[in-house]
């Protein structure tokens, strides 16, 4: 009967008081103690106010029923289905819904709505998958940012393919924790697309001088990844990452010697695993042995270029002798000394048996020393820690009262700098 003269009042009633009506009817429904004859009719009644022309009326069912899990299902689903004002609230927090009613809901809905299903506080692989092949782009990097959401490998990567242009699609998959080195890598690939062509766009950098800048960045990058693997003893991330560079084109000759010239070899070891086919065991002891027959056989049977076969040698000969050790694996930076070592290996070889590789390495050599005044830079402009310099004072003296602070510029006679190390050289 209450049912009843509800559904006359509402007839008459203003769509604020129909809101505010049809809230307090649907909390009814869900705590209140009706019998199954009233309930029956309170369950037509919020069927009936589905139609209602207003969506505040409908939102506040929305409200209401988003979050239980006793809401009759179809009022529910109906809901999921309206326009995304109300059916995010539902699609965002309903325990009622499926996978299969929450990728249909993403198929037909907007932004806004996908969105909503992607912020679940649990969002299984399936519904991930889905977003990720249909989902807009605000979308996937909510999905990307919510910790509950389940995304399998594919899908990351099906997210990269389609918005790794867009710097904030990238930085939300970055904020994942526990991010495949594969993974990473294809996000390498894509900030180096983005700004290869933001740069040639702007014509600051020729074509040809921004793809060997990308490269040369892409490939430090990649070398980084391969370290924090080794770092974290993640010997199957590392052989991902290079079977990733191996499918896209880029583990190349070039890549994997900066590896080695950078003091590092486990990008060198999963690499010959890699195109060898061989155990990781067998691969390591016989780099371990690299003077062999058995590492020879190795080089040749991951189809290496012949002609480094000596140079290999000599940076793996370089790290041995120096004990040389990566400097970790948030920094990666050429070795000058382990580059002067395979110059110095093929000095024997004339110019045009090795012409591309010595000026390769020459780059190499002057890309280390600018590294190397870089840091030294930085030293040199880092104040020095005066708290740290303690002097010795043989008993209580009165202490003077403290110099004025300087107010004029201290000027440095150049002149006298230069005679200076002139007369020291």
């Amino acid at each position: 009967m209450l049912v009843r003269k509800f559904m006359l009042w509402v007839s008459q009633a203003s769509a604020a008081e129909r809101a505010e009506g049809a809230g307090a009817l649907a909390r009814a429904y869900l705590y209140g103690d009706f019998a199954e004859a009233e309930e029956r009719e309170a369950e037509v009644a919020l069927f009936s106010l589905l139609d209602d022309p207003s969506p505040i009326v409908r939102g506040a069912i929305a409200e209401a029923f988003a979050s239980a899990e006793d809401a009759p299902h179809a009022i529910v689903l109906a809901l999921a289905n309206d326009q995304s004002a109300i059916s995010s609230n539902v699609l965002r927090r309903s325990p009622l819904l499926c996978d299969a009613e929450l990728i249909d809901c993403a198929a037909i809905g907007d932004g806004f709505a996908q969105a909503a299903i992607a912020l679940r506080p649990h969002l299984s692989t399936s519904v991930a998958a889905a977003l990720a092949e249909i989902g807009s782009r605000e979308a996937l990097i909510a999905l990307a940012v919510n910790p509950g959401a389940e995304i399998a490998d594919f899908s990351m990567r099906r997210m990269i393919e389609r918005f790794g242009s867009d710097g904030e699609m990238r930085e939300a998959l970055l904020s994942r924790p526990h991010l495949p080195a594969a993974l990473r890598s294809a996000l390498v690939e894509a900030t180096a697309r983005a700004l290869s062509a933001f740069v040639t766009a702007r014509a600051w950098l020729s074509t040809e001088r921004t793809e060997r800048v990308v490269r040369d960045a892409r490939e430090s990058a990649n070398i980084m990844i391969s370290a924090e693997s080794a770092r974290d003893h993640d010997h199957d991330g590392a052989c991902e990452l290079v079977a990733y560079l191996r499918q896209s084109g880029q583990l190349t000759a070039g890549l994997i010697l900066r590896s080695l010239l950078s003091g590092h070899t486990t990008l060198f070891e999963a690499a010959l695993c890699e195109l060898s086919g061989m155990p990781a065991r067998r691969v390591a002891g016989l780099i371990r042995d690299f003077r062999s027959n058995g590492f020879a056989a190795l080089y040749k049977r991951a189809r290496l270029p012949a002609r480094l076969l000596a140079v290999f040698r000599a940076a793996l000969e370089a790290q041995r002798e120096f004990d040389f050790i990566g400097e970790g694996a948030h920094t990666v930076r050429l070795s000058r000394t382990i580059i002067e070592r395979v110059l110095t290996a093929c000095g024997d070889a004339s110019e045009g048996e090795l012409a591309g590789l010595l000026a390769l390495l020459r780059r190499f050599e002057a890309e280390a020393l600018r590294e190397e005044a870089r840091g030294l830079a930085l030293d040199l402009r880092r104040p020095e820690d005066e708290a740290s310099i303690v002097v010795p004072m043989p008993m209580p003296v009165a202490m003077p009262a403290p110099a004025p602070a300087r107010t004029t510029p201290l000027v440095i006679d150049l002149e006298a700098l230069e005679a200076e190390i002139l007369q020291a050289a």
